[in-house]
């Protein structure tokens, strides 16, 4: 890390500072302010938040269970490469996680929902014709978590929501990979219209083709930056 990227902590937030400093972290590496294999320095990392070296160590550990970072003995903290082994596990969990939640929305939505995800679709729009990615990934966030609501699967969301730090960090690459915003739109559009016509086999179809294809833009995406690393 030459430069500096990150922002100083809100010491004024009412989190707890070893969340805000975890927070900070895996946002930048999520954003892609920090590179997969770049080196983590404690020292560096705590002058740029504004903090001690501990809460920077103590994220350090969480972050590498989550597998953001990886641990090399004698050397330090490294921010995680992707392998294409982590996506295929990634995505085809997601694939059937979120076909099974099209599915049940496609059962269960009401009328508001579905206007909700009109009117999202419609700000996805805007956000691609600007060439706002902050704000695109927000808006498919939102998208898939309104289907999660809509399943009425309190579990089910849970167990979606478990992924959802390193469905963050696909989402950045697939997002922002050339052509693939418009495509997803496309995509969203047709997810809607299969639950809005309450057909839960195609809905559950539609959206796990739409997973198969954001995989398929993450894996090109790497191909276009080189081979990843094996851990």
């Amino acid at each position: 890390m030459e430069e500096k990227r990150l922002q100083p902590v809100d010491l004024d937030s009412y989190k707890p500072l070893r969340e805000l400093v975890l927070e900070a972290i895996r946002e930048a590496i999520i954003s892609g302010a920090l590179k997969p294999r770049e080196r983590l320095m404690e020292i560096q990392l705590a002058e740029e938040l504004g903090v001690s070296r501990t809460p920077i160590r103590e994220a350090l550990r969480k972050l590498e269970l989550e597998g953001f970072i990886v641990m090399v003995p004698r050397k330090g903290a490294y921010v995680a490469d992707l392998t294409f082994k982590d996506i295929a596990d990634v995505f085809e969990i997601r694939a059937a996680l979120e076909g099974l939640a099209a599915g049940m929305a496609a059962e269960r939505i009401t009328d508001e929902e579905l206007e909700e995800m009109e009117r999202l679709l419609a700000i996805k729009a805007e956000a691609i014709a600007h060439n706002d990615m902050e704000k695109l990934i927000e808006v498919d966030t939102k998208f898939h978590e309104a289907i999660y609501q809509a399943s009425r699967n309190e579990r089910l969301t849970a167990i979606i929501n478990n992924l959802r730090e390193q469905i963050q960090r696909y989402r950045t690459t697939t997002l922002s990979f050339p052509g693939r915003s418009k495509q997803s739109l496309d995509e969203h559009r047709l997810l809607v219209e299969a639950i809005q016509s309450r057909n839960s086999q195609l809905a559950r179809q539609v959206a796990q083709e739409h997973i198969e294809n954001a995989e398929n833009s993450m894996i090109e995406a790497l191909k276009k930056d080189g081979p990843p690393l094996s851990r």
